[in-house]
């Protein structure tokens, strides 16, 4: 199976966040870590990204049952 990278504009699309949210939720562990491609370069393994949106998503689900 192929993994997508995505990179920062990508992540911040798919969760409506600005760029300091989205390493502040890194930071929190409530977004996965990027892979480092250099000083400068960063990518997010699609799939995981998705994957905590999905998590999220039933974390509120379960907390309004």
């Amino acid at each position: 199976m192929s993994k997508k990278l995505i990179r920062i504009n990508d992540v911040m699309d798919r969760t409506g966040l600005a760029k300091s949210t989205v390493y502040k939720y890194i930071g929190k562990g409530w977004l996965p870590k990027p892979i480092k491609f250099g000083t400068r370069v960063s990518a997010w393994v699609e799939d995981e990204v998705d994957a905590c949106i999905q998590d999220l998503i039933k974390t509120r689900d379960m907390a309004s049952v």
